[in-house]
């Protein structure tokens, strides 16, 4: 019976990574193919009349450089706030004798199960003057009541309040010890809660639709919208040029799907480790 489960798993594992694995495999063959062949289905898994046309017309467009430098001061500046500000709010509601928190722990769930809504948040986004600004792209979004959770949860079960009295006992400030001692030890879910951010970040594009109206502040997903629609088949076209206008927008819609996934897939090999710790936060005890 083990062995007909083992068997079981790996073919269900095997399954899942084919699933995965074959429609990225078929993004990067298109990407690298001839347009006509692209749009005539006979890409599979490997290019056909390899060329480099959808890069080059990707990347020779200042629209889509811009966005790509924007998305990354996005992903990293938002990333770093989120972070910073996740870990200030979730360690003082993990200590058991701060006045209040749980009242504060409540408020903070409360806003995760019951939202103002879409045009609140444009009322007040409006109301501090953040409308046309980068600060748009970054301080609504910047807390997650989710990761704050898995943040208290950890803080709760690998702080224990026996090192926190010795450090009492040497001395030691609350922020002394916070920057000393709990940072240090809390590498596994700095790198968890980081990775959600910076892939949130980097694949928002919906509050940038709203609150931005400078193309030059546009992020990288937002461009790419726009890149594509422009390269639709437009009214008034002869037949033959719009067939070859939507053959380079199927090209370049591949180039751009595998242009925007690279940076996260360069940096997850880097947190991999820390993210395999992390997310068995509170599985195991002992």
């Amino acid at each position: 019976m083990d062995r007909v489960f083992m068997i079981a798993v790996y073919v269900l594992l095997t399954t899942f990574l084919l699933v995965v694995l074959l429609p990225l495999v078929y993004i990067v063959a298109s990407s690298f193919s001839d347009p006509l062949a692209v749009s005539s289905g006979r890409v599979t898994l490997w290019p056909v009349d390899f060329t480099l046309e959808g890069y080059e017309r990707v990347l020779s467009d200042d629209q889509i450089l811009t966005g790509f430098a924007n998305s990354l001061f996005y992903t990293g500046v938002g990333t770093l706030l989120s972070v910073t500000l996740t870990v200030a709010i979730a360690y003082p509601l993990s200590r058991k004798d701060l006045w209040g928190g749980g009242v504060i722990t409540m408020a903070v769930v409360f806003t995760m199960l019951f939202a103002g809504g879409l045009i609140p948040t444009y009322l007040v986004v409006q109301n501090l003057g953040l409308l046309d600004t980068r600060l748009a792209m970054i301080l609504p979004q910047a807390i997650g009541v989710w990761q704050v959770i898995i943040a208290m949860v950890f803080f709760r079960s690998t702080i224990p309040d026996e090192l926190y009295e010795a450090a009492q006992l040497d001395g030691s400030s609350d922020l002394r010890f916070l920057w000393s001692v709990v940072l240090p030890l809390s590498k596994p879910l700095i790198a968890v809660i980081a990775l959600m951010y910076a892939i949130a970040q980097w694949n928002s594009y919906f509050d940038a639709l709203l609150y931005l109206r400078d193309p030059s502040l546009y992020p990288l997903q937002l461009v790419l919208r726009n890149v594509l629609i422009l390269n639709e088949s437009a009214p008034g076209m002869d037949a033959a040029a719009q067939l070859e206008r939507q053959q380079l927008a199927d090209l370049m819609k591949y180039s751009l799907i595998v242009i925007s996934t690279v940076p996260v897939m360069l940096i997850y090999p880097f947190v991999a480790r820390y993210f395999t710790k992390g997310v068995m936060i509170g599985a195991v005890k002992g």
